[in-house]
């Protein structure tokens, strides 16, 4: 059984037994949230794709904006589980417990910082590439373990490697966060040879062992047995942060659509409005009216924000009536998953329609096309060129890979790996642009 006490802990990653003199009276979870903020792979995922293309004249959402509402929902998560448990166990007022919401909130920014160019079309592309693309002949010069890595390359595994990744020029430790941030954005905390069928996992085997650290520190127990692929519980704060992504992403993409009409107004109130009772709704819309709101695109926004107060209200209480279970490690599923039936089926309901009526919209597979030829093509010039450095073409890319990159490394699979770190942290355009050059498509205009 896993405890706050252990569980919360501000201990740095790569900084274990250092004490840096402070200058202010920011906590140590704040600093995490302001390293974040203000660093550049934050920055960058301002122009990589959440669902729609990049916005033209209408604004929609993309990974900056998506992790930025998600840290806010989970800042909400975090102070109202809080403030219940506490409640519960008045041992916890006067320890770091009550700074969860933090911790939460920076995870929440985290959480996307490991995805592609062009989202999950990005992520299979660079997946298929050594799957049954040219790079499936690469697999008898890596270890086992490696090759599993490549095959299975997520998002969540590479922010993991972003924040604790030692690349070259950078301080030992990578970001430097806090044990307990690092746990919370591991929403798969596993390595990828325990993968499954649906390919998720949260840490690539070189940075297995700052995971195993970081377990070991707060307490998180391993759940496989001897001779198993490496498998641990949830850190239980991953269940906030999962919760506030799928709150999130869900109900914005619905207000994306409207406001793309891809849904109408009619469609989108319908969905919005089956999170609640005939009583709420009534009361709901009587104070839109009450509000003066008459402009539709205002009303979604409002009723948006009913819904996502309510989903918030609902993951809270099962979080809360599943402490012991979250604790234990044997909690199954999402904590949408356990919320109420009609909250459940309307989610569901929403789910089910953005599946068939926004995710496979042309607008969105055009991106996802283009986008899948766009990163098959850089991953097979790169990695040719980090398997074959000798090549003149060879040495002309590899002069364009940013030093930080240890594409020069004398093994093989340090040098496919930074070829993984520098595409997958290119933006959606950056990626273009390489793509346009290096295919001859455009030149540079002196």
């Amino acid at each position: 059984m896993m405890n706050w006490q252990e569980l919360i802990s501000n201990k740095r990653l790569g900084q274990e037994h250092r004490h840096p003199e402070r200058h202010d009276d920011r906590t140590e979870f704040k600093r995490d949230y302001d390293r974040l903020i203000f660093s550049a792979p934050f920055r960058r995922l301002q122009n990589k794709t959440q669902v729609f293309p990049l916005p033209g004249s209408i604004f929609v959402h993309n990974r900056l904006t998506h992790s930025l509402e998600v840290s806010s929902v989970g800042m909400s998560l975090g102070n109202d589980v809080a403030q219940r448990l506490t409640a519960r166990h008045p041992e916890l007022s006067d320890s770091l417990f009550q700074e969860i919401g933090q911790i939460v909130a920076t995870a929440c920014l985290a959480h996307d910082l490991g995805n592609p160019p062009f989202g999950h079309s990005g992520e299979k592309a660079m997946q298929a590439y050594f799957i049954d693309g040219a790079g499936c002949d690469l697999q008898r010069q890596v270890s086992p373990q490696f090759w599993s890595d490549l095959t299975h390359f997520e998002g969540n595994a590479n922010a993991f490697r972003l924040l604790t990744h030692q690349f070259k020029g950078r301080r030992p430790g990578g970001f430097v966060m806090t044990y307990s941030t690092l746990a919370s954005i591991v929403k798969y905390p596993y390595s990828s040879t325990a993968a499954g069928k649906k390919g998720k996992f949260g840490f690539f085997d070189t940075e297995k062992e700052s995971y195993l650290r970081i377990a070991n520190e707060l307490g998180i127990p391993c759940k496989s047995a001897m001779g198993e692929p490496l498998r641990f519980a949830r850190h239980p704060l991953v269940y906030l942060v999962e919760a506030a992504d799928d709150i999130c992403y869900e109900i914005m993409d619905i207000e994306d659509a409207h406001k793309l009409k891809i849904l109408t107004h009619d469609e989108t109130m319908q969905l919005l409005l089956g999170f609640f009772d005939d009583e709420t709704r009534q009361h709901i819309l009587h104070r839109i009216e009450e509000e003066g709101v008459a402009d539709n695109n205002e009303k979604i926004v409002y009723l948006r924000a009913c819904v996502i107060g309510k989903l918030e209200n609902e993951c809270v209480k099962v979080f809360t009536d599943n402490e012991e279970q979250i604790l234990s490690g044997d909690f199954q599923g999402s904590l949408i998953d356990h919320i109420s039936p009609l909250q459940h089926e309307a989610y569901l309901h929403c789910s089910d329609l953005s599946f068939s009526r926004i995710y496979k919209s042309r607008p969105v597979l055009d991106v996802e096309l283009s986008g899948y030829q766009i990163i098959q093509t850089l991953m097979q010039q790169f990695i040719d060129a980090a398997v074959h450095p000798e090549r003149f073409y060879s040495k002309h890319l590899i002069s364009r890979v940013s030093s930080q990159y240890d594409i020069d490394a004398p093994d093989i699979e340090t040098r496919l790996m930074a070829v993984i770190d520098y595409i997958s942290g290119m933006t959606d355009v950056y990626a273009l642009d390489i793509y346009q050059k290096i295919s001859g498509i455009s030149l540079p205009i002196v």
